[in-house]
């Protein structure tokens, strides 16, 4: 007995138990703050590290769910345990920044019924609001988008995409909103159709896009709420020339995507953008100050935006391709004010295979004229018979390959996308620009473009300086 307690009053005993106690306490500690943290909201303990930052939440989405003021429903037919962490994850960070919206699991093994009561399939998310009656269904392979063309070339497939923010933010938004707006895309004249993503974006964003060929049909629909024209190749005539113009006299809306076809080539589409003060340039537009790498064709236009138009444009950084220019003239009328929100520098040039004609040219601009309706409906009402004021909106971009995927797809980062959802959601009132983009699930790599010093210290040098200190810190231990 002695003896065991002789060794317990050793030296090496006493550090022993000094470790095995600080081991216990360090351990206690980690334990109690785990437990604190686990039970913070999902918007403050999860920190997204991913390269593609799947988890983070765009501010406008953080805007929308903060004014929102309806409750919303997310009933998920899936078994939770086996559902795509990454799912579950965004699902949670994105319930957690409203408190209107309300996350129900139903496993629908155990529940089967589930499946046949909201007409949904497995491995979906039921969007609901009661107040509004309103019902939208998001599937899991709507979030994880999968490539299925790369079976062609290697035997397998590849997850694309992950689009959760784009897609919930679209069905909450048409859930607690009735807001729908009718898009008219001209045809007849060799227009472009619109890009996939294109076409994406504007069903996030609740916009119907119907196409309307005003060579069978000159009348523009009553229910037209924007009539677009994308990349015409060739002009309208005379008669449709005179219906656009009417059209847009009676307070309607006009957007206009100049392609590779010079508008001074069409000179009755040309009228229409004269009237509103708007005229085009000869040629292409070269901009050697501001282009990309060397090309003066490749231009990075300056922007002027504000309001609508500026929402979500965080670098201002779009790219245009042989655009053609404009001029800002006198309009027709006094009451039409016309502004470029896209420019070249004062190093443009308008560009012929015979002339080159420096300037400042507009690459973008809004023509708008506040126009009286005719009063029919108060007067159906019996109430005032008045005029009513509308605005009349013609927007002209003087590239179409803007908004062309081959060039959104290269460059990621561009905004181009976004100015035009901008341009389209300005000509509504009372409608916010909610159509997110996916993000990217494609593997990244780390590649060094440019060697520099700095590269070459952090590759070499700062491992180099770690193995010499530890080096010195042996030594001397060594010789001591």
């Amino acid at each position: 007995m002695e003896k065991m307690k002789r060794l317990f009053h050793t030296t090496g005993t006493a550090h022993g138990m000094y470790s095995v106690g600080l081991t216990a306490v360090v351990v206690a500690i980690v334990v109690v703050v785990n437990l604190i943290f686990g039970q913070l909201p999902e918007k403050y303990r999860s920190i997204d590290v991913s390269n593609s930052k799947i988890y983070e939440i765009t501010d406008t989405s953080r805007e929308f769910l903060k004014d929102l003021d309806t409750e919303v429903k997310f009933t998920v037919l899936a078994v939770q345990e086996e559902t795509d962490e990454r799912i579950r994850t965004f699902l949670s960070k994105y319930a957690s920044l409203s408190k209107h919206i309300k996350v129900e699991w139903i496993d629908p093994v155990l529940h089967p019924s589930a499946l046949q009561d909201y007409d949904a399939s497995e491995n979906s998310i039921i969007v609901s609001c009661e107040e509004t009656d309103r019902t939208t269904a998001v599937t899991f392979d709507q979030i994880v988008v999968v490539d299925y063309s790369s079976y062609y070339y290697t035997g397998s497939i590849s997850e694309n995409e992950f689009d959760g923010e784009g897609q919930l933010t679209s069905a909450v938004n048409y859930v607690t909103s009735e807001e729908e707006k009718q898009i008219y895309r001209t045809a007849g004249h060799g227009e472009s159709t619109l890009p996939a993503n294109i076409t994406e974006l504007m069903d996030k964003n609740n916009y119907t896009v119907s196409e309307w060929n005003l060579l069978m049909n000159q009348d523009i629909p009553e229910d037209c709420d924007l009539l677009l024209m994308n990349a015409p190749a060739n002009d309208l005539t005379e008669e449709e020339r005179d219906a656009v113009l009417s059209y847009l006299a009676e307070g309607g809306k006009m957007m206009l995507l100049l392609g590779e076809t010079n508008a001074t080539e069409l000179p009755n589409l040309a009228a229409v953008m004269k009237e509103y003060g708007m005229e085009a340039a000869d040629g292409y537009i070269a901009d050697p100050q501001r282009c990309y790498q060397g090309n003066a064709f490749y231009i990075f236009p300056m922007l002027s935006l504000s309001g609508d138009m500026a929402k979500g444009m965080a670098s201002e950084m779009v790219l245009l391709i042989n655009a053609h220019g404009l001029n800002l003239t006198d309009p027709a009328r006094d009451t039409i004010s016309a502004t470029s929100f896209m420019t070249t520098s004062n190093s443009g040039a308008a560009v012929t295979e015979e002339t080159q004609t420096d300037g400042t040219y507009t690459l973008g601009a809004v023509a708008t004229e506040t126009v009286s309706g005719n009063g029919d409906e108060s007067a159906e009402d019996g109430g005032n018979t008045d005029a009513q004021t509308k605005e009349t909106r013609l927007t002209v971009i003087s590239s179409a390959n803007m908004i062309d995927s081959q060039l959104t797809e290269t460059f990621t980062t561009l905004e181009n996308t976004t100015l035009f959802m901008n341009a389209v959601t300005a000509n509504f009132d009372g409608v916010e620009n909610l159509s997110i983009e996916p993000k990217s699930l494609a593997v990244q790599y780390n590649t060094i473009q440019h060697v520099g010093l700095l590269s070459l210290f952090a590759i070499f040098g700062i491992p180099l300086v770690i193995l010499a200190g530890g080096f010195t810190v042996w030594f001397k231990r060594r010789k001591a």
